[in-house]
């Protein structure tokens, strides 16, 4: 039941000491507005590198053609290697886990693209349908490239919106003919890719562009996604795929030069680990400091009770029992340490806030800080466990204080 003369009585308490309140409330709320800055700043550092993974699959591994570094077998070094089709055909059987893989390859000439009277310069990649989720590309209209396509050498591609805003100019592109190099390949399919560099591109069957542009079986890439792997699993597969084209491309198995792999399953678990500690030391600093307003509040109230010990025992003279002495005092001082947190917590969501739009570029490697529900809720419960806290010792000692004893007191 609500009890107006007790808050009466709080509110009086604070109105003597407003000064010795004001300061040893600005620590707590400092803490608070520190802690919510930090917390939000790590989510917008976390957001940021996020984004930078956002143009390829979180759980996939690619392999790179390199330079040998090292001689081998009587071979000097800095000689290329150059992937092949077989090397696309290996990987697969080796990699049992994986559920999408694709090679890529490119076209010789300027990569200009036209249609009727227009024309532009993009991209041109020639990959297998798995490319499509390697690349998370997202598909407005049509299809990708399949299977079909690659067993059969059709001569079709997928462009990206901003290849057909540019040369449609706004007219329906699916089922019409674009020319690439000269030769024209119909469009079955519009994407938009997560990644701004990779829209302005257009996707080819690997097989038909090998027949008709270089007629070889050459390969840039081996890309795969990894399934259920976990970080472990997919250094091990490095390992055997290290091993595999080292023999294969006769290099040293050693030399990490001859070709590079990027595993994007291990760097994003490593980033995810790296931000769990970011935030474990943010939550350390953020308790430490509160910690110091915690002992500022509970020095206060020590203070307050001493001041009260002969009205409080008057109060318990007359029947008060010590629960309710112990239910006054830490009332006071949750309500010091709930206030002036409530403002830091204000005040800290409030700066991420104004800080927000100046960091929304998605090419920064700090993107949208921000102070989401959980920290809200985090900060609510450390406010309140605070101010049980900084009252639970002199609480415990006004309720010891002896009537006699307080009625004595000077």
């Amino acid at each position: 039941m609500f009890d107006l003369d007790k808050w009466q009585e709080i509110f009086a308490t604070i109105q003597k000491n407003k000064l010795r309140t004001i300061l040893t409330g600005f620590s707590v709320a400092w803490g608070i507005f520190m802690l919510v800055v930090l917390l939000g700043s790590g989510v917008g550092l976390e957001n940021g590198v996020k984004k930078q993974f956002e143009g390829d699959a979180t759980n996939s591994i690619s392999l790179y053609q390199g330079q040998t570094s090292m001689p081998y077998q009587g071979m000097q070094s800095g000689r290329p290697v150059q992937f092949t089709n077989e090397d696309f055909d290996r990987t697969r059987e080796l990699v049992k886990q994986a559920d999408h893989i694709s090679a890529r390859t490119g076209i010789k000439g300027t990569g200009i693209i036209a249609y009727k009277n227009q024309y532009g310069s993009f991209d041109i990649a020639c990959v297998h349908p798995g490319t499509q989720y390697i690349e998370e590309t997202d598909i407005l209209e049509g299809r990708f490239v399949n299977e079909t396509d690659i067993k059969d050498k059709n001569k079709v591609t997928a462009i990206s919106t901003i290849v057909r805003d540019e040369i449609f100019k706004g007219k329906k592109p699916l089922g019409e003919f674009v020319k690439v190099s000269g030769v024209p390949f119909k469009v079955v399919g519009v994407f938009k890719d997560k990644n701004d560099r990779d829209n302005r591109r257009i996707y080819l069957p690997i097989s038909t562009a090998q027949m008709i542009f270089n007629g070889s079986n050459k390969i840039y890439t081996v890309a795969f996604t990894t399934g259920d792997m976990t970080a472990e699993e997919s250094v091990k597969t490095e390992e055997l795929l290290r091993a595999s084209f080292a023999k294969r491309h006769k290099f040293n198995v050693e030399d990490k030069r001859a070709i590079w792999i990027q595993n994007n399953l291990q760097n994003f678990v490593r980033m995810l680990g790296l931000f769990a500690g970011i935030r474990m030391f943010v939550w350390i600093i953020g308790i430490g400091t509160i910690i110091a307003g915690i002992v500022g509040v509970s020095n206060i109230m020590i203070i307050v009770v001493k001041e009260r010990t002969k009205e409080i025992g008057v109060r318990k003279a007359i029947g008060a029992t010590p629960g309710s002495i112990v239910g006054l005092i830490l009332l006071e001082s949750v309500l010091i340490t709930g206030v002036a947190g409530y403002i830091g917590l204000v005040l800290g969501v409030g700066l991420l806030e104004l800080m927000a739009p100046q960091f929304s570029s998605p090419d920064s490697y700090f993107l949208n800080p921000s102070a989401d529900f959980r920290i809200a809720i985090g900060a609510t419960i450390l406010l309140i466990i605070a101010g049980t806290l900084a009252g639970l010792i002199p609480a415990r000692k006004a309720a010891k204080i002896r009537p006699i004893e307080a009625l004595r007191d000077e």
